[in-house]
């Protein structure tokens, strides 16, 4: 029975990752720097999983000892780790770089970037004294170098991600450990709408964006949690949808006239 730890999942895609690693039979440690919200997510889990599966721990994955305090309490909890998932993230205003102010921009970097680091550091340190394990690190819109209005400091951790992932896949390679990465595609979650909510004219734009090409976080966590737990392979990179399935899902869409956000 895998446990698997999860960093920024007490709501959104991490939640339905945490749920689907449950479902197949998992031990989950769940985390956010929210107690309040975190034990709401622990107490839901609880209530269709029982408690012995499931551990919460608060965590900011900005600070280095919080990191290293979820690793060391979830690995009492169950003895072992045996795939640590970077989720934890947050976003920008979809404004041009010389409207955000500086506390958004350390926010972005440490969360997205200081944060996944820390949890890399702690993992990789964990998983080679234990003498195996898998880490996983979310990217999203950036990672693949292409430029995306409005997304600059968000594209910018993304796009390192890559290169950090692919740099620690190589740094670990003819040992026991794997590092790889996730790519779960636009997925609708507060990440993706909250900067939105005070720009109505925006929204209406990027909202027949996502009617297109979104999905729910329910539909695409247990994608990616059947190709997480098959998985050996070192420095691969894990997407919810190949192309071919993204573009036909996108058209069924366009031919049925689905929406994936209700008109208001």
């Amino acid at each position: 029975m895998k446990h698997v730890v999860i960093t920024g999942s007490s709501r959104g895609i991490g939640f339905n990752l945490a749920k689907a690693f449950l479902k197949r039979g998992c031990r989950v440690s769940i985390s956010g720097r929210d107690p309040e919200r975190l034990q709401k997510a622990h107490h839901q889990l609880v209530q269709e999983f029982g408690n012995e599966p499931v551990f919460a721990k608060a965590a900011d994955v900005g600070d280095f000892n919080q990191v290293q305090a979820l690793w060391d309490e979830a690995f009492l909890r169950f003895h072992a780790i045996d795939i640590w998932i970077n989720n934890a993230g947050v976003t920008a205003p979809p404004d041009p770089l010389w409207e955000q102010n500086p506390e958004t921009v350390a926010s972005v970097y440490r969360s997205n970037l200081l944060g996944l680091t820390y949890g890399c550091m702690v993992a990789l340190t964990g998983m080679r004294q234990q003498g195996f394990g898998a880490i996983y690190n979310l990217e999203g819109a950036g990672s693949d170098g292409r430029i995306h209005p409005g997304l600059t400091l968000y594209g910018t951790t993304k796009f390192a991600i890559r290169y950090l992932t692919d740099s620690i896949a190589r740094e670990v390679e003819n040992t026991s450990i794997i590092v790889g990465a996730l790519r779960p595609g636009m997925v609708l979650t507060d990440l993706v709408t909250a900067p939105y909510a005070n720009r109505p004219e925006d929204w209406e734009r990027f909202k027949a964006v996502l009617n297109l090409i979104a999905e729910r976080p329910e539909v695409v966590a247990p994608r990616l949690v059947d190709k997480i737990l098959q998985n050996q392979r070192n420095g691969i990179r894990i997407h919810a949808y190949s192309r071919l399935q993204f573009i036909g899902r996108t058209l069924i869409r366009i031919a049925l006239r689905k929406r994936l956000i209700e008109e208001e």
